[in-house]
């Protein structure tokens, strides 16, 4: 006898075992996992690319501020001018008071100063001409020209401007027909010599900051009606301003510490970098606790233009 209820097909349990398995899902803590261990490993290759940058800069550049500072505490023996591991501040009492050294303090900062302003007069108008106005071609070759100084030797573009500026140079031969001579040397010929040395640190910055003003702006302004004068007081000088304080770090800080320049030129001008120059020999610690009047400068200058926004157009 057939049993009735069991002449169906098979189900359940024959079903579910043809059926295909599900595929694994991957579980998020191992993608985590994985993600923070390629993490870990390309801030380790971070760390060792720039140890190397990190401890040159801690050990030779820092280090020797610090010693430079630790050094400006010393004192020096009046007979045999040899270094006294004293601690005292004389060598900065003598540096804030006397008034010799405050007179080099103003001047180089002035000397300084007229050499950014100089450069960023002359810089503008040669950055507009090949931001704006010269052809794609002409442009690069003018970013050529500004860069070709740059490669020739520093001595022999200072000496060059020593025979220019000399009696009987360039400049008295040219202003002798309009009754005009030669600045000579002195405080005018560094400034002069200066500005031209340092003059492609500024023309850069401002070239690029021009370079990517958007030109609508210039066209909403033409259309408006505003004169060209109005145009770069209103639209061109706000925008490019921290190029122009970008380009004035590099002129500032390479005045102020520049003395070289200052001996060739310069005539009897002193300046910071001269008087540590002479004291070197004779008073170490002292020439240590002047070159701490240009830092403090460049610093406070650096502190001044970080507002502007001009560390971030370097």
């Amino acid at each position: 006898m057939t049993a009735t209820g069991t002449t169906g097909p098979a189900t359940g349990p024959t079903d579910t075992a043809a059926a295909p398995a599900p595929e694994p899902q991957p579980r998020r803590g191992g993608v985590r996992r994985a993600a923070s261990v390629l993490h870990r490993h390309a801030g380790l290759r971070l760390a060792l690319l720039l140890s190397a940058p990190m401890a040159w800069l801690l050990l030779a550049y820092l280090g020797s501020l610090a010693v430079l500072l630790l050094s400006a505490f010393w004192a020096v023996d009046d007979f045999t001018y040899d270094l006294v591991r004293v601690w005292n501040t004389a060598n900065f009492h003598t540096v804030l008071t006397e008034p010799v050294y405050r007179t080099i303090a103003l001047r180089t900062l002035g000397i300084a100063a007229a050499v950014t302003v100089i450069d960023a007069v002359v810089a503008f108008p040669m950055a507009f001409y090949m931001a704006r106005i010269a052809r794609p071609r002409t442009r690069k070759l003018l970013v050529v020209a500004v860069l070709t100084p740059l490669w020739a030797s520093y001595l022999v573009k200072a000496y060059a401007w020593r025979v220019i500026l000399g009696q009987g140079g360039v400049l008295d031969r040219l202003g002798a027909p309009f009754g005009l001579s030669s600045p000579g040397y002195g405080t005018t010929a560094v400034i002069l010599v200066l500005a031209y040395l340092w003059l492609p640190y500024m023309i850069l910055p401002v070239f690029a900051g021009l370079e990517n003003l958007p030109g609508n702006l210039l066209d909403a302004s033409a259309d408006l009606g505003a004169s060209a004068w109005r145009t770069f007081r209103s639209v061109v000088l706000p925008l490019v301003l921290p190029s122009v304080f970008a380009g004035s770090v590099f002129t500032f800080s390479l005045s102020l510490g520049d003395y070289i320049t200052v001996r060739i030129v310069g005539g009897k001008t002193q300046v910071l970098g001269t008087a540590i120059a002479d004291n070197v020999t004779l008073n170490l610690p002292l020439a240590a606790a002047l070159s701490c009047v240009p830092v403090v400068m460049i610093v406070g200058y650096l502190l001044a233009v970080r507002r502007t926004g001009a560390l971030d157009s370097l």
